[in-house]
């Protein structure tokens, strides 16, 4: 930072002035003195004039010198209430005055005399609606701003001199006469005491110099830092974060103090004081940080200074001297810099602990905001910035993010240092501590590097390409042989003569020491070539455009040049010239020019050539660049007071006096003059501006030369250009366009009737709204491609500008489905993206971005169209899949025959039955011919619905899976059948080769219909129960009672019993029974009574059979086969194992004499005929298939 003393004003009438404060919201100024002096002053800046005499440079005007009567004794403190326009002053007497601000004067408002006792200090809160009063005796009293009295306190045997508030205005800070500071809540209820550690093994009671504690309305320095400060008279101060902070930052500012205050932002602290100097007392400005380093100190003229206080800007103070007020320009150490149009600042607010970046172009009026968290320094270079940041995860590392123009990273480095000075070229960054300097040499590379301003040629493209990082300690002398090691160790290693300055070029890197040595290294092997004494402390350097001169700035702001050609008086290289200019605090040299440059000096700007200044320019503008005789400047004081809105003007681009004679010249005498005065002050810039006043004229050859000197290639071509149009309104024209007055080279074109030529001039402009509105205002503006061009064009402006709808509008016209389709994504308005697919036609490839568009969005329908468009059946298939239209995935795969059709149907059936929808997996089975499959979850299925006692649901159930195995077998005869070579015959067809199969498959083609018939003689024994066909009943109930592996034993048995005991065949009944007893399911009490049943069955009758003692317990007769005896129920003869047919539908022996049909689906005989029932209407009982 820099600062000086800018003005002073008189206060007569009023003896020494005694306090002074400054209203940051409106800008008044209260000044109290002896005798009850008040006066209130108002500075107002002149807006008129010379855009650069803004800000602090701007000519200030005293618009107001009130003087305020009431008060009659000496003046203690002022406070002023700036959210309320209101000011509050005491005196030594007790009085306080409120004073209101009406119609541009101030008024009293209110009065309050306490005559026992002294205000010592008063103040508001930072919402102005509290302020707080103290007393000598240690009274205390808090007020609102309407003067209602809200809470009082006395403080016994405490004297109090200082009051402050937090700035949530939740605690109140009281400082007493022994140097303690108190604490308390907005009740007035104590907290604790402050620890003060800054007069630690000091002896004595010291007087408190200040206390205050900034309001954090502008947000803070860094996230935690300290904002409360705690001054005693004696120079001893500590900074605070809070009031219980038990680690403050100890300073000792080895003067005496007499007042601080903090600026607007809390970054800048002023502790105002006397320091013994010599044989005198000195008023002294002390300028500190939140983390308590020393900035800067201004010596004030005058005997005494009695307080100090910023505007609301933090770019002036005030300072009562004597019966003075000084005023002093500060200029700020902001977080900035510039590259290629483009200021960079970083701001801070309230509301969010990161520090805003702003990348505002100024040219484009376009700003781009990021986002750093603990950011501590910003440094730009041509179209680079480097942004520094603390890590917050890491102790002692910060992180360097290189970025572009708008703000994105680029690349960034992970450092164990905490670098202070920074520099950046086109290849390499620069951090540096007090001890060592940090070198990354980046992997980017400028747009605007050629071999021209590549030094070193081969070589050092050799080693820029490579890249490398290092650290190279200040007491250390690298030869170049090697890189070095990245050693981060180094940093931590003290310095005999701590770096203070650097400075960077391509080809040289310059440390600046704190006794004045600089040191000078070749890049980029960084080899020490030099060391030289600027005869200073360097606070800031600057090296020349061919690096033989670095400018140096010390730390009290006098500027020197120093030569590293020059010769001294014992033969060495580097001598200091004879120049010296006093309170420098920018500077600048041109980029073009090895010669010039530009400092600011105060307000003012001075351009030099050659060490000899030109006229000053008034101006408070920080440099940003200086090429082609314009210095750019910003009005960064201007652009921080509205951050968020900056103003184009607050960019200046400054003429030097040789550019403006010029142009005078060219404009008020004539060419020849100007031409001869060019050629005695030859620049690029200024052949420039003569080629351009001599095309204004259509002076070809003196253009052309003109070009010629300022090597103008293009220039050059474009007066061969104009030659070879023979109608001078076309030159004209064209002059026009290249001077890019392009409003006016339009009507010239039009003049002529060449809308073509206007429509080229707007093409190449980019102006393609002005183009279509040319070529719909008449003919000859081109064909429907560049219409249609110009209408994409217009689209894409939209775009880029991420304004979808207007972006339609014109795609729409120019039938461009591909960028239709990315708006309508954009805007997800998937109707109008549906009707934009119906029209895309088949084979386009933007078919498979919509289909792919419309999967994510789960439109399947459309996504599957539009695969189907560009023949990618995989996709759709993977798409119907992804979405659960599995179903449809089938359907699609077994269409277009997609390999891997197993896979995907295993899929599917897996999720139907995770979904536990098996009949949907059986029948996707089914429809995929994989029969066997379906079957076997059928007959899982059967199982657990017969395990639930639902018999007919599982007969069902068994049936439906005896259909499918049924098929299965026709789908194998068949393969088989086709399989066989002609004339063999398909005999071979007959029969289904179960060697190689799958054991379960074979168990299900033996056990197809079993699980059928045990259900159906089960239920069928029970129906003829009920219809009284005992005997019928009772050989289904003995047929069921061979399926005890498919129903239950229990079920079986009491069914047998039941039949059996109705039809009087005991025997069945006994066994029935003696099963029944065995069962470990069945409980006591169950088999209890079933012992009661038995013994009223068969006491006095026996087991044997009661209908027929004589003759067996079941019909018999003989067997087909053997001839022997057999039940008629028996399906297998006991004797040889004879099958032996049976009709299903009772279970009955086949009689010879009775018609029987077998069923073709299920292969059981039954009846070829029943009374009432027609052929075509007969149906086997177990399957339920028509006869055929």
């Amino acid at each position: 930072m820099f600062v000086y003393l800018s003005k002073k004003i008189a206060v007569p009438d009023g003896g020494e002035l005694q306090t002074v404060a400054w209203s940051r919201d409106q800008g008044w100024i209260a000044c109290g003195g002896d005798d009850g002096m008040l006066k209130v002053l108002k500075l107002d800046h002149s807006m008129q004039g010379d855009p650069a005499s803004r800000g602090v440079a701007a000519p200030s005007n005293l618009t107001m010198n009130q003087t305020l009567e009431g008060h009659k004794c000496r003046m203690m403190c002022v406070a002023w209430n700036g959210k309320n326009h209101k000011l509050t002053t005491s005196d030594n007497s007790g009085l306080i005055i409120v004073w209101v601000l009406y119609k541009g004067r101030w008024f009293e408002e209110m009065v309050n005399n306490r005559e026992t006792s002294v205000v010592t200090d008063m103040e508001w809160t930072a919402d102005g609606k509290k302020i707080c009063i103290v007393y000598e005796d240690g009274a205390i009293i808090v007020g609102s701003v309407e003067g209602n009295r809200i809470w009082g306190d006395e403080l016994k045997n405490l004297t109090l001199h200082k009051v402050a508030w937090s700035p949530d205005a939740k605690v109140i800070l009281f400082g007493t006469g022994a140097g303690e500071v108190q604490a308390y809540d907005s009740n007035g209820l104590f907290m604790m005491k402050l620890t003060i550690l800054c007069l630690a093994n000091f002896q004595g009671v010291i007087k408190l110099a200040g206390l205050k504690w900034y309001n954090g309305y502008h947000g803070y320095f860094a996230p935690g830092c300290p904002s409360l400060v705690v001054a005693y008279t004696n120079g001893r101060m500590q900074l605070m974060r809070n009031e219980a902070d038990s680690v403050p930052i100890l300073v000792d500012t080895m003067m005496t103090v007499v007042g601080v205050n903090w600026n607007d932002d809390g970054s800048i602290l002023a502790v105002a004081g006397q320091q013994r100097i010599g044989e005198r007392d000195c008023n002294i400005l002390q300028f500190y940080n939140p983390m308590g380093e020393h900035l800067r100190t201004l010596k004030v003229p005058g005997h005494r200074i009695r307080g100090v206080d910023w505007d609301g800007y933090g770019l002036r103070l005030v300072m009562a001297v004597d019966t003075h007020l000084y005023f002093a320009n500060i200029r700020g150490n902001h977080r900035w810099g510039y590259c290629t149009n483009t200021i960079i600042y970083s701001l801070s607010t309230r509301d969010r602990p990161e520090h805003s970046v702003v990348f505002w172009d100024y040219k484009n009026n376009e700003r781009y905001v990021k986002h750093v968290r603990l950011l501590t320094h910003i440094c730009a270079h041509k179209e680079f910035c480097l942004l520094t940041a603390r890590n917050s995860d890491v102790m002692d590392q910060q992180v360097l993010v290189l970025c572009n123009t708008i703000g994105s990273p680029l690349e960034h480095k992970y450092i164990e240092m905490d670098p202070l000075f920074f520099a950046i070229t086109d290849y390499q960054v620069f951090a540096a501590s007090r001890e060592a300097v940090y070198i990354w040499e980046f992997k980017q590379r400028s747009r605007l590097a050629t071999h021209d301003n590549v030094p070193g040629t081969a070589s050092y493209r050799s080693a820029n390409q490579k890249g490398f990082e290092r650290v190279l300690h200040v007491d250390d002398t690298p030869s170049g042989v090697g890189q070095g090691a990245l050693d981060f160790r180094k940093a931590k290693k003290p310095a005999r003569d701590p770096i203070a300055s650097i400075t960077a070029s391509t080809d040289k890197l310059v440390l600046g020491r704190e006794s004045g040595l600089v040191q000078v290294y070749s890049l980029p092997k960084v080899s020490l070539v030099a060391r030289h004494d600027v005869q200073c402390r360097p606070a800031t350097m600057a090296l020349n455009a061919d690096n033989t001169r670095l400018a140096v700035v010390d730390i009290n702001g006098i500027m020197g040049i120093f030569d590293f050609e020059q010769r001294d008086q014992d033969g060495e290289f580097g001598v200091r010239l004879k120049f010296e200019r006093k309170d420098i605090w920018d500077i600048k040299w041109a980029e073009d020019n090895p010669t010039m440059f530009a400092v600011m000096e105060k307000t003012r700007m001075y351009i030099f050539r050659d060490l000899d200044p030109e006229e000053p320019i008034t101006s408070s503008g920080y440099i940003c660049e200086f090429r082609n005789l314009e210095v750019t400047t910003c009005m960064l004081d201007e652009i921080m007071k509205d951050p968020d809105h900056p103003e184009k003007e607050s960019v200046l681009e400054l003429e030097i006096k040789s550019l403006r004679d010029s142009r005078d010249l060219l404009s008020k005498v004539n060419v020849t003059e100007a031409t001869q005065f060019i050629k005695d002050n030859p620049h690029p810039r200024l052949w420039q501006l003569l080629a351009d006043s001599a095309l204004e004229t259509l002076d070809l050859d003196l253009a052309e030369q003109a070009f010629v000197h300022c090597l103008d290639y293009h220039g050059i071509q474009f007066v061969k250009r104009l030659r070879r149009l023979q109608d001078e309104r076309k030159q004209r024209a064209e002059v026009q366009s290249y001077f890019k007055n392009f409003e006016g080279a339009e009507r010239a074109y039009m003049a002529e009737d060449r809308r073509d030529l206007a429509v080229h001039l707007r093409t190449k402009l980019g102006d393609w709204f002005r183009v279509l509105q040319l070529m719909k205002a008449g003919s000859g503006g081109g064909d429907d491609i560049a219409y249609q061009q110009a209408l994409n064009a217009c689209g894409d402006y939209y775009t880029d500008r991420q304004k979808w709808k207007q972006a339609v509008t014109y795609y729409q016209q120019a039938n461009n489905n591909s960028r239709l389709v990315h708006c309508y994504l954009q805007l997800e308005d998937y109707e109008a993206l549906r009707r934009v697919a119906g029209n895309v036609p088949d084979g386009d490839v933007l078919c498979q971005t919509l289909g792919e568009r419309f999967s994510a969005v789960g439109m399947c329908q459309d996504a599957v169209n539009s695969f189907l468009k560009v023949n990618n059946i995989k996709d759709a298939v993977d798409t119907c899949v992804n979405l659960n239209r599995w179903h449809q995935a089938v359907i699609l795969a077994k269409k277009h025959n997609l390999p891997n059709i197993d896979t995907l149907l295993a899929r599917y059936a897996s999720h139907l039955l995770e979904q536990k929808n098996v009949v949907d997996a059986v029948q996707l089975y089914r429809e995929a011919n994989r029969f066997t499959d379906g079957a076997a979850l059928l007959y899982k299925l059967a199982e657990e619905t017969l395990q639930k006692r639902k018999y007919q649901l599982a007969k069902k159930i068994y049936i439906m899976a005896g259909i499918m195995i049924e098929d299965y077998r026709k789908s194998r005869m068949a393969a088989s059948a086709a399989a066989s070579k002609p004339g063999e015959g398909n005999s071979a067809s007959l029969y289904l080769d179960e060697e190689g199969q799958d054991p379960e498959i074979v168990k299900m083609l033996d056990t197809t219909w079993r699980g059928a018939e045990a259900i159906h003689y089960f239920l069928a024994a029970q129906r003829y129960i009920y219809e009284g066909e005992i005997m019928t009943a009772l050989t289904m109930a003995l047929r069921a009672s061979q399926y005890d592996d498919i129903l239950n034993e229990d079920d079986i048995y009491i069914l047998l019993a039941l039949a059996s005991a109705m039809g009087q065949a005991l025997d069945y009944t006994s066994q029935a029974f003696t099963a029944l007893d065995e069962m470990d399911s069945m409980s006591e009490s169950f088999k209890k009574q079933l012992e009661e049943l038995a013994v009223s069955i068969f006491v006095g009758k026996g087991s044997k059979d009661q209908r027929h003692k004589d003759k067996p317990a079941y019909p018999q007769a003989p067997c087909d086969m053997c001839s022997q005896p057999m039940d008629t129920w028996m399906p297998v003869c006991p004797t040889c194992g004879h099958r032996v047919p049976f009709s299903i539908t009772d279970g009955r022996r086949i009689d010879h004499n009775v018609t029987y049909v077998e069923c073709s689906l299920c292969h059981h005989n039954y009846e070829a005929m029943r009374v009432g029932v027609r052929r075509d209407q007969l149906s086997c009982p177990l399957c339920f298939k028509f006869a055929d």
